[in-house]
């Protein structure tokens, strides 16, 4: 009987630390890129470094309907502790930009909150990040 309670107690614990496919980073979107303005990025499945300073730690992937969730780390230059999400998109016929983003939230109070910010308009790359566009990213061997 004990065992049964044992295994019943510790059922969830491992079902909390199951990894979850849907929060696997996509691998186009792993590495380190560069953006059409010059910035440099490392990107994994945990953390979104924008060099030099800026880091934000991902606590949800949302490959299906492309974004993610990140708390701000608390020295980043601004927005330190709050949320962010990113949304983010595949291009086609612009190589080498391969694809890019937007900073849908970048000072939520909560996850909740950056999380129900409205999508980006990935119809219109050119507009649809909050009438700016979308960032483009392309690989770099860094």
């Amino acid at each position: 009987m004990q065992k049964l309670i044992f295994l019943l107690l510790l059922i969830p614990v491992m079902a909390i630390n199951k990894p979850k496919s849907a929060e696997t980073i996509p691998a186009a979107l792993k590495g380190n890129f560069t953006d059409d303005y010059g910035i440099k990025y490392t990107i994994n499945d945990t953390l979104w470094v924008q060099h030099p300073r800026s880091r934000f730690h991902i606590i949800k992937w949302n490959v299906k309907d492309q974004y993610l969730i990140a708390k701000n780390d608390d020295g980043n230059p601004g927005e330190g502790g709050q949320y962010t999400r990113i949304d983010f998109m595949q291009f086609s016929g612009m190589e080498p930009w391969r694809w890019g983003f937007c900073l849908t939230a970048y000072n939520a109070k909560t996850d909740a909150i950056a999380e129900a910010t409205a999508n980006a308009d990935r119809q219109h790359p050119k507009t649809g990040c909050n009438g700016f566009p979308f960032s483009r990213m392309k690989r770099t061997d860094q």
